[in-house]
């Protein structure tokens, strides 16, 4: 089965970012564990980060500029995580359990990144334009092709739109992590994921 995440080396090339910039996205990175978005200033991302304020503007448009650079770092993370561990699968259901471990996981183990993602950035139109949202529409696009590849190879049944079936599994996934992310409370990742894969799959599979 091709590998569907085969996109991603191509469009997110890495190079080595100045030490300031680092320290800025970590310095933001560190706030976001203890506050929301609009109640850090740049002021205080600057002192966190122990660098002149006007250098955050060398680097980044403005603040929500990067917050988009810090989701970027977060998500092509996430990314590699979910190609290395879905690459030894050719089974499209055990594929999409991977995923939905990986990403319930993920989203529960770094409520930074599941909260920009989540609850920061989509009431702003501009994040539907940036890099770090591309990289959204690689991971959608990647569950999207996962379900097709079920269909064609008769592992998930053909009268299942996919495009409503993707909808589902993202919905569910977050809907289950944000008692997580508003309210810090723990969750067995690994027996959510499972009854989400239950209710999911058991509904589609082909007989």
């Amino acid at each position: 089965m091709r590998n569907p995440m085969t996109t991603l080396k191509s469009n997110t090339p890495k190079k080595r970012s100045p030490p300031g910039r680092i320290k800025i996205m970590k310095a933001l990175t560190t706030l976001l564990k203890k506050k929301d978005f609009h109640s850090i200033t740049t002021a205080g991302i600057a002192a966190q980060a122990g660098i002149t304020e006007g250098l955050i503007y060398k680097y980044f448009t403005d603040k929500k500029g990067l917050l988009y650079e810090v989701l970027k770092e977060h998500f092509e993370s996430f990314l590699k995580g979910i190609e290395q561990n879905i690459k030894a699968e050719d089974s499209s259901l055990a594929r999409l359990s991977i995923i939905i471990e990986t990403t319930i996981a993920s989203y529960a183990g770094n409520r930074v990144f599941a909260r920009i993602l989540l609850l920061e950035v989509r009431n702003s139109p501009d994040y539907f334009n940036c890099a770090a949202y591309g990289l959204v529409k690689i991971y959608a696009a990647t569950i999207l092709e996962i379900i097709l590849q079920g269909q064609a190879l008769g592992e998930i049944n053909t009268d299942v739109d996919p495009h409503v079936f993707r909808q589902v599994i993202l919905g569910a996934m977050e809907h289950a992590c944000l008692g997580e992310v508003l309210f810090g409370s723990r969750m067995n990742t690994k027996q959510v994921s499972e009854k989400i894969c239950r209710i999911l799959f058991k509904g589609v599979q082909s007989s």
